[in-house]
């Protein structure tokens, strides 16, 4: 692929006053198929106004214009379409965030065998498939591979600047109540970020540190406990008689306590801890509860259940 060029300097964002409001933007952004559509309802039922695919040329005098209207809560699409201006994209995102705005972005991402699948369903295509589409060989399946592929390459800068989704497992109703979770914490500080999941079905593409909690005793093989979760008295009475999980959440509690305020100072975000067992119900989920419990004094911490929530 060519280098890319060099992308104009943005005009950059009136300053606002002190008294002035700083507005709330959210960017949705990633792979075609992630889920974006998804997001942007959920947003627009959160009640924020929603904009699909606006040029990022555009979107300096876009948030001109709502500054001079009182700012509303905006969320933005912006998909693989609008990869040409990208750097441009990134400058106007490192911009507003310099100048006070709240900006959050958001990027859906899926496992390239939940893509291919999701595009088979549909039978819609890729935006990128038109490059791909005069293979002599007529693989329709090894060119819509070939997009993503490049899909991938072209919005990982994106990517690296915003707070990662793995939508591979989630059910609609799951992913419209992350991202609604995701704007409703205020963005004046680092969010903590909980997630329980099972192994047997993929790690989190969107964690930051992977703890795997299968060594600990398993309250499935116990035929009382299994009907019941790690949410529920029975479970969480049976692990915390184990010495092996006590010591396991303690070390765990004890990395992220030592490490969090290194990543707040390096202005994250989000910061999320996928916590994994089997199959994602009783050992994983419990610990979960019990670090967002145990972290609450932090201010902005967020539970997911990813299996669990599922059900």
């Amino acid at each position: 692929m060519s280098a890319p060029h060099t992308a104009p300097v943005p005009a950059p964002l009136a300053t606002p006053t002190e008294s002035s409001p700083r507005g709330e933007v959210v960017l949705v952004t990633g792979m075609s198929g992630g889920g974006k559509s998804i997001a942007m309802h959920a947003l627009e039922d959160a009640g924020f106004f929603c904009v699909d695919n606006l040029p990022p040329e555009l979107l300096p005098q876009f948030l001109d214009l709502e500054r001079q209207r009182g700012w509303r809560r905006v969320a933005i699409a912006v998909d693989v379409r609008s990869a040409g201006s990208l750097p441009q994209l990134l400058q106007h995102i490192r911009t507003m965030r310099q100048e006070g705005v709240s900006l959050r972005s958001i990027f859906l991402d899926a496992d390239d065998d939940t893509l291919l699948r999701r595009f088979s369903e549909t039978r819609r295509p890729h935006p990128l498939r038109a490059r791909h589409d005069d293979r002599s060989d007529g693989d329709t399946h090894r060119a819509l591979q070939e997009a993503i592929a490049l899909e991938r390459e072209l919005l990982t800068p994106l990517r690296m600047e915003s707070t990662v989704i793995d939508s591979s497992q989630l059910r609609p109703a799951q992913l419209r109540g992350w991202v609604r979770d995701l704007v409703h914490v205020s963005g004046s500080s680092l969010t903590l970020v909980f997630e329980s999941f099972a192994f047997k079905h993929g790690v989190p593409s969107d964690a930051d540190f992977v703890f795997d909690v299968r060594v600990l005793p398993n309250p499935y093989y116990d035929r009382e406990l299994r009907p019941f979760t790690g949410r529920d008295e029975p479970v969480a009475a049976y692990l915390e008689s184990q010495p092996e999980v006590r010591l396991m959440l303690s070390q765990i509690g004890a990395f992220i306590a030592q490490w969090l305020p290194n990543f707040a100072q390096d202005q994250r975000s989000y910061l999320t801890v996928a916590i994994g067992c089997t199959g994602g119900q009783h050992r994983s989920v419990y610990l979960v509860e019990t670090l967002a419990k145990q972290f609450a004094f932090h201010g902005q911490v967020l539970k997911r259940h990813r299996e669990l929530d599922a059900r």
